[in-house]
């Protein structure tokens, strides 16, 4: 068959959505990379909060219209299938199969059911163990690739449904993430980028203690590779030994990606974080001590319910004092099955939206400020493409991930082959993307 695969939410459900094209390619199966010209659509979904689910819904309408022409079934897999299995077949009649989080390593059987005219609904192994040895068809560039090292989450913040959607969270054998680490660099990858629902948490449920430790210092004797970057840090949960492998590595970008959610200590409780202002304060103050060229990232919630106007100005204060290099501001999101959406005091939408523009505009001002102290700064970027309009190579730096961060942009007199690695003096800047020139170091 014929198959198409849109991928939607975050990094671990495109995983997941690489190993469906794995299985389906070593089956047989033709991939496509135009939806018009598939018989088979799989919809990989996002159900994490409203925005997420809109844009699942509305992608899953949009490919049904292609069941008028060559579409001759579709598939609705991931989060949001996973999250509402019991409502999708009389809300969305347009689905064929229903494949939940733990059950994409079936897609090939779904398949074969749903051309024998049948409608599965697999959503029962999602808080299974993790499989092991799967074929899997990288869909980033070449040179970069996601490496799931957990799946799950056992924090339970109120605001959260993912524990209900993905299970316990279950660590993979440090055995087997270099199997499939080494592999990716054998196929050219430079640049793996380690993900998890909390990356911090690694190896406790296996090892009996975190052991992200010993999974970095086993990554980074892997020869050929360039690049080891880390998401998903929960502040409580960071380790000295882990800054110290940071810091005395130079393959590990020195890139804290940690979600804070807020400062405000109260609205931190209710969100039932197991952490305070004073340790995140502490913590990046550690993590600057270690490595004062640390970029760090967090993410931060507006309008949780019970937050005030006095709580808001705690948040702001925090921002303009702390000078994070990245920041994403989020409305809160009202999901259902969780606990914060039963709480008092939800607050108003506009009132959520406003605070959220008002951070964002703070943080413009710290990211200007930030990239202006660049200027005359050597950067190594990992060069991804060519802008035609502005006559330019662009690319990343270690002060940015793939897809959510700023870019580089440089001049440079001779071809740049994309993948490479190279030194780019910084000139210019704006408040995201710093503009420069290669030059030899």
């Amino acid at each position: 068959m014929k198959i198409g695969v849109i991928s939607l939410g975050c990094p671990k459900n495109l995983t997941d959505s690489e190993i469906m094209l794995g299985i389906l390619k070593n089956d047989g199966h033709e991939i496509v990379s135009e939806v018009k010209d598939a018989e088979i659509i799989i919809v990989n979904t996002c159900g994490f909060i409203d925005a997420a689910k809109e844009e699942s819904i509305n992608t899953i309408l949009e490919m049904a219209e292609y069941k008028k022409h060559n579409c001759l079934k579709l598939i609705m897999c991931g989060c949001l299938a996973q999250r509402y299995h019991d409502q999708i077949f009389d809300e969305l009649p347009e689905v064929d199969a229903v494949v939940g989080t733990g059950d994409f390593m079936r897609i090939s059987e779904v398949i074969n059911a749903c051309m024998d005219a049948k409608s599965p609904c697999l959503t029962d192994n999602f808080d299974e163990p993790i499989p092991e040895g799967l074929p899997r068809l990288v869909s980033t560039p070449p040179y970069t690739a996601y490496l799931k090292i957990a799946d799950g989450c056992d924090n339970n913040c109120t605001y959260c449904a993912i524990p209900m959607i993905r299970g316990h969270y279950r660590s993979r054998r440090i055995e087997d993430i270099l199997n499939e680490a080494e592999e990716l660099v054998q196929k050219g990858v430079r640049e793996l980028i380690l993900i998890a629902q909390d990356t911090t948490r690694y190896g406790k449920d296996i090892y009996g203690r975190y052991s992200l430790d010993r999974l970095l210092n086993e990554l980074c004797k892997i020869e050929d590779l360039h690049w080891i970057r880390l998401h998903y840090f929960y502040p409580e949960a960071i380790a000295e030994d882990v800054l110290d492998i940071m810091a005395n590595n130079s393959k590990i970008c020195r890139y804290i990606d940690m979600p804070i959610q807020h400062i405000n200590s109260t609205l931190l409780r209710r969100m039932a974080r197991r952490t305070d202002s004073i340790e995140i304060e502490k913590k990046i103050e550690l993590i600057r001590k270690k490595m004062p060229d640390a970029v760090i990232r967090t993410s931060l919630i507006c309008g949780f319910p019970g937050e005030n106007e006095e709580m808001h100005r705690q948040l702001c204060e925090f921002v303009e004092r702390a000078k994070l290099d990245r920041i994403g501001v989020f409305a809160y999101s009202r999901e259902e099955g969780t606990p914060a959406a039963l709480f008092p005091d939800q607050v108003p939408e506009d009132t959520k939206n406003s605070w959220r523009d008002e951070i964002m505009m703070i943080q413009q001002k710290i990211s200007l400020e930030k990239n202006r102290a660049k200027l005359g700064s050597v950067l190594e970027v990992l060069c991804e493409g060519y802008d035609s309009e502005s006559y330019m190579y662009y690319g990343r730096s270690y002060a940015d991930s793939i897809d959510i961060d700023s870019r580089v942009y440089f001049a440079a007199e001779d071809e740049v082959p994309f993948g490479s690695f190279v030194n780019v003096e910084i000139l210019d800047c704006d408040e995201y993307d710093l503009t420069g020139k290669m030059v030899t170091k």
